[in-house]
């Protein structure tokens, strides 16, 4: 961690997870301060829903990504079943500054991009980057230069690389996945 003035600058603390064969791949903005984590992997703070979320989608069970003892998140799990999936996790930031002592997006400074083209071009098989927030949806797609989507909706983009041609894509914007977003669990599952 830098200082910058007095806000220090972040460098994110996990390389993006690409698995094999990846078709989708997730982005968020930045994961909260590691006193907040449950695990060491993407959305670690248990009090966040995104493992609820896909529970609920894909197994009909809101506890199906968390351990027995019900306080963390089975990242072995979450991990087996993302790679059985084909789904790739990263941000939108590899930097930031927080302008306040939370994880509120809102209060985040993005100090430097992460290199979308880069992951992309780890994943040639990538038909769609589901963003979740308003901030990584804004951001990714700064970097696409195409609209926002609305929450549960999509743009049509596309992503060139320099070894071929362009390919068509999809830019999903999913709501929030945190509490602080207020839409409860299962509409946030239905979106």
């Amino acid at each position: 961690m830098e200082r910058c003035g007095e806000i220090p600058v972040e460098r994110h603390p996990l390389e993006p997870f690409i698995p094999e064969g990846a078709r989708i791949l997730i982005l968020g903005s930045f994961p909260p301060k590691r006193e907040r984590w449950s695990m060491d992997f993407f959305y670690p703070n248990f009090n966040n829903d995104m493992w609820r979320i896909f529970g609920l989608v894909f197994y009909d069970d809101r506890s199906f990504f968390t351990v027995s003892d019900g306080k963390r998140f089975d990242k072995v799990k979450i991990t087996d079943f993302c790679t059985e999936k084909g789904i790739a996790l990263y941000d939108t930031a590899s930097e930031i500054r927080r302008l306040q002592d939370n994880a509120s997006d809102k209060f985040l400074e993005i100090v430097s991009h992460a290199d979308i083209g880069a992951l992309l071009a780890r994943m040639p098989g990538c038909k769609a980057i589901v963003t979740t927030g308003q901030k990584a949806a804004e951001t990714a797609a700064a970097y696409f230069g195409c609209p926002v989507p609305s929450p549960g909706t999509f743009t049509e983009t596309s992503w060139k690389d320099d070894k071929g041609p362009s390919s068509p894509l999809r830019l999903w914007r999913m709501p929030s996945s945190s509490r602080a977003y207020p839409l409860s669990l299962e509409k946030k599952a239905e979106t």
